[in-house]
């Protein structure tokens, strides 16, 4: 399967992570635990990373799939 992984990085820290396979954002510092709850409760935030795993991972997968298939 394809996953997306969205981190949100400040001073070189990751502090929150969207995983598409965990469908939710997790928090790894004070900071990003307040940002992932507020963001896990918001179904419009949640729906924008899944639009994104369809738009730009899916499809991007097809497209590589296409051209190595067309050169084998």
């Amino acid at each position: 399967g394809i996953e997306l992984i969205d981190s949100y990085v400040f001073n070189k820290a990751e502090y929150v992570r969207f995983n598409s396979t965990v469908g939710r954002y997790v928090g790894y510092t004070e900071y990003g635990v307040k940002n992932a709850k507020a963001w896990n409760s918001d179904a419009g935030i949640l729906g924008q990373e899944q639009a994104e795993l369809e738009r730009v991972c899916k499809t991007g997968a097809a497209i590589d799939y296409s051209n190595i298939l067309d050169k084998t």
